[in-house]
């Protein structure tokens, strides 16, 4: 998986919308037109929204933002701690490459 593919949903949507028009923000992920739903059994988290504008909006793709359905940048600590696990990752293998000696096969 390429790097674009593989954090695509950690980034926001922008669309534009329409004055008076209803969108309906998928908070579940299971939809296939992300950011926005197109199931029925989303329950609670499909959040309603009623664009009072013609204007480009940031749409949250993470699911993780603190103000439905708008980006609130919550992604962008999730990008933090994906570099600092793949870091740690990166760091232990190279610890296991540099001194085999007293580390069990299983621990690399």
């Amino acid at each position: 998986m390429d790097s674009e593919s593989e954090y695509k949903h950690l980034f926001p949507i922008a669309i534009e919308v329409e004055s008076g028009k209803k969108y309906l923000w998928c908070g579940c992920g299971k939809s296939k037109t992300q950011p926005l739903c197109d199931r029925n059994d989303c329950g609670n988290q499909c959040v309603s929204y009623v664009a009072e504008l013609n204007e480009e909006i940031y749409f949250c793709n993470c699911k993780q933002t603190k103000n439905p359905p708008f980006c609130d940048g919550t992604h962008s600590k999730l990008l933090l701690e994906i570099v600092k696990h793949r870091k740690e990752q990166a760091n232990h293998q190279k610890d296991c490459l540099n001194d085999r000696s007293g580390i069990k096969e299983k621990d690399c």
